[in-house]
């Protein structure tokens, strides 16, 4: 019998293991953000308010036909010796045609995501922070952030390297612009 030689795993292949493996409760997440396994507990329902408000503009007012998925799992680059990052937003937003989340994995590539909806909750300085840079450096175009602390919405526009060029806030009430392909203005009037 022969004894073949393994290489020793490295700590991100540790970390990536490790968390592949990981089996939450019921209603919670687990996400990779930049080398930290974060498991956020289920939602509230005013988070699930803002959620269902965004949607349904998308749906009525978006000039490209939108799909869209609820805590679909996404592989993104990650920075440095970091495992890839695994993140789960609220809402990932994809035209319709590109039909990205028909036969897409648990965790799926960014690759087509038009936009990502985070609302914040129980960690909202990863929302802000540490999600804001993944999604850049994954190259998604836009990123919106709900911040229930700051009673404002942000979109984040033209990602580059590990962050975005561009940013918009507006304090709930006041309309926020989103651009192509969804080119409507986003209504926050019922957000107060």
């Amino acid at each position: 019998m022969t004894a073949m030689a393994h290489e020793p795993l490295t700590q991100e292949e540790v970390l990536l293991e490790g968390f592949l493996a990981l089996d939450t409760p019921e209603g919670f997440r687990a996400e990779l953000i930049e080398g930290e396994i974060v498991v956020t507990p289920p939602p509230d329902g005013e988070h699930e308010k803002y959620i269902s408000r965004i949607v349904r503009q998308v749906i009525k007012h978006a000039r490209t036909e939108m799909d869209f998925s609820g805590n679909k799992g996404l592989k993104l680059r990650s920075g440095e010796a970091c495992p890839k990052n695994h993140l789960v937003p609220d809402v990932t937003l994809a035209p319709l045609e590109l039909d990205l989340f028909g036969s897409a994995d648990c965790w799926m590539p960014c690759d087509g995501v038009a936009m990502v909806l985070e609302v914040t909750s129980t960690k909202p300085r990863a929302d802000r922070e540490a999600k804001r840079r993944c999604y850049a450096r994954g190259g998604i175009p836009l990123y919106l952030l709900v911040d229930r602390e700051s009673s404002s919405v942000t979109l984040f526009s033209d990602p580059e390297k590990d962050d975005y060029r561009e940013h918009c806030t507006r304090p709930f009430g006041k309309q926020l612009a989103l651009p192509a392909p969804l080119s409507f203005d986003l209504e926050t009037a019922d957000f107060l």
